[in-house]
């Protein structure tokens, strides 16, 4: 069974056919999928999702697109449903979006501090930003909590430091495209104990899939192309990335 650590089951391309979706999922052999939350508007919807569907898990937090919503008021809600979810996220640092950097950075670290006080795991968005964040993660002292890269995008180099740090790293459907050129390069050399799949559906669907909305379905094509790369089998496979999302998200199942 494979474990989607990253899909926005409360999106519009989904959301309106959510039973389908899920049944589907099932069918393939997705047993659990995590929905981080993107901005405080949504937490309520994914609080309803998780509490409908079996094998469904509510992560919270405030992206970096929407950081500044993080106020006191805002950063004390998280707070209070970070004690009942399985991780904080989606956060992090986005240097191509509008958002001044000190604000996105502020959002940050505040929302660590709440990932910390919960005891949860954090989810962690990065684009053009992994300076600063990898920074920002050794001042707060990420590998108290732990955490997953989201789609990942760095070098080998910096996944090097986010594994210093205890961090997971996450695979899409990226790796599957063709003329992705670092995805299956990085894909290949994360270590076994540290390695995740997810969806991020509706967006990054594998390659047989471009053009349509992704979803937790589809994602035994990325597990088959990263066995394949990794040059091991899809069980195999499946049964390490499930054993290290029970093991860092301690809340959606026991191994």
């Amino acid at each position: 069974m494979l474990t989607d650590t990253h899909c926005h089951l409360d999106a519009p391309p989904l959301r309106g056919r959510l039973d389908e979706v899920l049944a589907s999922a099932r069918h393939a052999g997705v047993d659990r999928i995590i929905i981080p939350g993107v901005a405080p508007e949504g937490w309520d919807e994914i609080v309803h999702l998780s509490h409908r569907y079996p094998r469904v898990f509510a992560a919270f937090g405030i992206h970096p697109m929407y950081a500044d919503q993080a106020d006191e008021q805002t950063l004390a809600r998280l707070a209070g449903l970070a004690r009942d979810a399985v991780a904080v996220g989606e956060i992090g640092l986005d240097y191509l979006c509008a958002v001044p950097r000190p604000v996105q950075q502020a959002a940050f670290r505040a929302q660590l501090r709440v990932a910390a006080e919960a005891g949860v795991p954090v989810l962690i968005h990065c684009r053009r930003a992994f300076a600063d964040l990898l920074a920002i993660l050794r001042e707060e002292n990420i590998s108290r909590i732990g955490g997953v890269m989201h789609a990942f995008s760095g070098s080998a180099e910096i996944m090097a430091e986010c594994l210093k740090l205890g961090l997971h790293i996450a695979v899409s459907g990226v790796v599957t495209r063709p003329n992705a050129v670092r995805p299956p390069e990085i894909a290949r050399i994360i270590p076994a104990d540290r390695l995740l799949l997810e969806t991020d559906a509706p967006d990054m669907p594998p390659n047989s899939r471009l053009g349509c909305p992704n979803e937790p379905a589809f994602l035994p094509e990325t597990a088959q192309r990263l066995a394949e790369l990794r040059g091991t089998t899809v069980r195999e496979l499946a049964a390490q990335t499930t054993r290290n999302a029970l093991r860092l998200f301690r809340r959606i199942g026991t191994i």
